[in-house]
């Protein structure tokens, strides 16, 4: 929306670093099942800009798990409102911890088979 980009047209980078943390989230609390909290960014790259009217979508992939913690790799890709085809925007590794209700550390628990 325009509210979310700058004079030239192109949406703020710190959005896309926002739906970023937002879709590693959901990755994390899935694997954990419960509560996780953001503790580091790494290598965020900014591929390409993101216009007005860009449909966004991103991807997760959880590439390292710990005691307690997770690093997982997001991708956003956009495509052009009157087009099939998708381009790579950004990418970036978030690392996550779970938390207990005291908001400490938690375990992870076993990986669930699909």
């Amino acid at each position: 929306m325009p509210a979310d980009a700058n004079a030239a047209g192109d949406i703020f980078g710190g959005w896309l670093m926002s739906q970023m943390d937002l879709a590693a989230g959901t990755a994390a609390a899935l694997r954990a099942r419960g509560r996780c909290v953001t503790v580091a960014i790494d290598k965020v790259i900014l591929h390409q800009p993101v216009l007005i009217g860009d449909e966004v979508s991103l991807y997760t992939d959880i590439v390292r798990t710990g005691r307690s913690s997770m690093s997982i790799h997001v991708q956003t890709w956009r495509r052009a409102r009157h087009s099939h085809e998708t381009v790579k925007v950004t990418e970036g590794v978030f690392t996550f911890v779970a938390i207990d209700d005291d908001r400490r550390p938690r375990p992870l628990p076993p990986e669930v088979a699909r």
